[in-house]
């Protein structure tokens, strides 16, 4: 059996969290394998509302195995808190959720550093969310990390060691603060991460494939975040792309099968950064109101734009995408008029080629498509899309060279259509 990856192709928020609980029946086991509890996977069926930050996406089908690799990094905390949550919704986690050792622990101290290297930015901040994420990635490729397992091996003495290291760059930051009640229920968190099932996870997501179980793995944030290939420096601090899943769970490329590109009919961003189609305009109003924009654990409002089909080229490109994913396309529904950003202009000069870097100078250059102006969201198979909608599937399939498998029309599970059979 192969890794079946499941991957956001924008600037995150792309409705990952939904499509991972459509796709959970066909599969055994759901996996993350990157990213920490800045990243919101939103999910509504039943009339009920779930906001996951650490926990696969997997955990609402009974009987799933999920996995929280190795390429995580986990706040005990928050973690606690998002599992007492599905607990007294009724969705006891404990024999279903296996966590690896090698996911690195997100510390007090870590959340404290994070403010005080944002703060030291002045006007130059990233758009953090301020949970830790940064400093924890920095300790982990520094070889100052603590991760799970440490739990189990002398970890009074690891965390005392690298909570002093974190506070003599506060000293030096001269950054003030005052840990005493986070860490308390900080480490009080510790004994209830251990009810879990702590363990090597690479060995066992390899033994489950060699057993011919169907592995999917789900990423978090987005392909424009990555930390390589991403609109640096406002990106995260992990790699969001497929090739991530291979570090982040422990899998041979080879054993990477179908991958599962997530996108927006349109565009959108939270925090700083770049993006080239951003609209600070009434349209760009209507999309955030229609679609509501914020953001599931920071609750920001987002940034919104028509959609780049230059940076989602590039995204399909890096990730070798194989069956492309839109959601949200029934927030468009209204509009007359529709743009797609189809190559931009740099320095004069035309490309469809996503560049070194992008700033304001970058003007994008639209088609404009006739819109359908028809409710979606009462749809339930592709026979009663309109024309004009059919048109501009058609129109993206050809732009990224990648059929649309998925089409969403509203926030439930059910308003989901599978236009491609199997």
């Amino acid at each position: 059996m192969k890794v079946d990856v499941l991957l956001g192709l924008q600037w995150g928020d792309e409705g990952k969290g939904k499509v991972v609980d459509v796709l959970t029946p066909k599969y055994d086991v759901v996996a993350r394998f990157q990213g920490g509890p800045n990243a919101g996977h939103t999910l509504e069926f039943n009339g009920e509302k779930y906001v996951l930050r650490s926990i696969p996406s997997g955990i609402f089908q009974g009987g799933k195995i999920n996995v929280i690799g190795n390429g995580v990094v986990l706040d005990p905390l928050l973690f606690k808190q998002e599992a007492e949550a599905l607990a007294a919704s009724g969705h006891d986690i404990t024999r279903q959720l296996y966590i690896s050792k090698k996911a690195h622990l997100i510390l007090p101290t870590h959340r404290i550093l994070d403010a005080a290297y944002e703060a030291a930015k002045g006007a130059g901040k990233i758009g953090t969310t301020g949970k830790g994420i940064g400093p924890t990635y920095t300790d982990k490729v520094s070889r100052n990390g603590i991760r799970v397992g440490d739990l189990l091996h002398n970890f009074e003495e690891k965390y005392a060691a690298a909570k002093a290291k974190h506070e003599a760059i506060l000293r030096a930051l001269n950054y003030s603060y005052d840990i005493t009640e986070l860490e308390a229920q900080w480490l009080d968190a510790l004994n209830y991460l251990k009810r879990f099932h702590l363990i090597d996870s690479e060995h066992i997501v390899n033994h489950l494939l060699d057993e011919g179980k169907a592995i999917l793995a789900e990423g978090a944030q987005g392909t424009m975040l990555d930390i390589d290939f991403g609109s640096y420096p406002f990106v995260t601090s992990s790699n969001t792309i497929c090739a991530g899943c291979c570090v982040g769970l422990g899998v041979a490329p080879r054993r990477v099968g179908e991958v599962y590109g997530i996108f927006k009919a349109y565009c959108t961003r939270v925090g700083s950064g770049p993006f080239p189609t951003e609209l600070h305009d009434e349209t760009g109003d209507l999309i955030g109101e229609r679609g509501h924009e914020f953001g599931a654990v920071t609750g920001r409002k987002r940034r919104c734009g028509w959609i780049d089909l230059v940076a989602l080229k590039y995204a399909v490109m890096i990730n070798g995408v194989t069956q492309l994913i839109m959601m949200k396309s029934d927030v468009l529904d209204t509009f007359e008029t529709i743009k797609a950003c189809v190559a931009y202009k740099v320095n004069g000069e035309e490309t469809t080629e996503f560049p070194f870097e992008i700033n304001d100078q970058v003007e994008p250059i639209y088609v404009e498509l006739p819109g359908w102006q028809t409710d979606l969201t009462h749809m339930l198979s592709e026979d009663e899309f309109p024309e004009e909608f059919n048109a501009y599937l058609s129109f993206l399939e050809d732009e990224l060279g990648v059929p649309i498998k998925i089409v969403s029309v509203g926030p439930d599970r059910k308003q989901t259509i599978i236009r491609y059979t199997e």
